[in-house]
């Protein structure tokens, strides 16, 4: 399995469960890893061929801009369906979401999770 890494991609968004947080955008924090075999765009030295990653941090911060959920968890379920959704290369994505300063004693809490595509 070949990997598509993108880290600390940053993203505001309305999220949380405050009445407070609800009313601001707060910072967030993307580490993507995204399963894919990436041969065939070696071999041709092409866009079409690769996965972009650009596309993805796009349709990511788009979906993080607009969704507002409440849980970090929920975004980061959207998150990994949206990417099989738009990407049938991916395989498995590996995703890693923090929201920094939520806790004023930590830099950052956040999620870790891992998907497979659904058969």
């Amino acid at each position: 399995m070949d990997w598509i890494l993108i880290e600390n991609l940053k993203v505001e968004a309305v999220i949380g469960v405050w009445a407070w947080e609800r009313r601001i955008r707060q910072p967030l924090c993307f580490d993507l890893a995204l399963g894919t075999d990436i041969r065939a765009a070696a071999a041709s030295d092409a866009l079409p061929d690769a996965l972009d990653y650009q596309q993805v941090c796009t349709v990511i911060s788009q979906l993080a801009g607009s969704l507002q959920p409440q849980l970090i968890e929920t975004l980061a379920e959207q998150c990994c369906a949206l990417i099989f959704k738009n990407w049938p290369a991916v395989q498995v994505v590996r995703l890693t979401l923090r929201k920094p300063f939520a806790i004023t004693e930590t830099t950052s809490v956040g999620v870790r999770i891992e998907r497979q595509r659904p058969s």
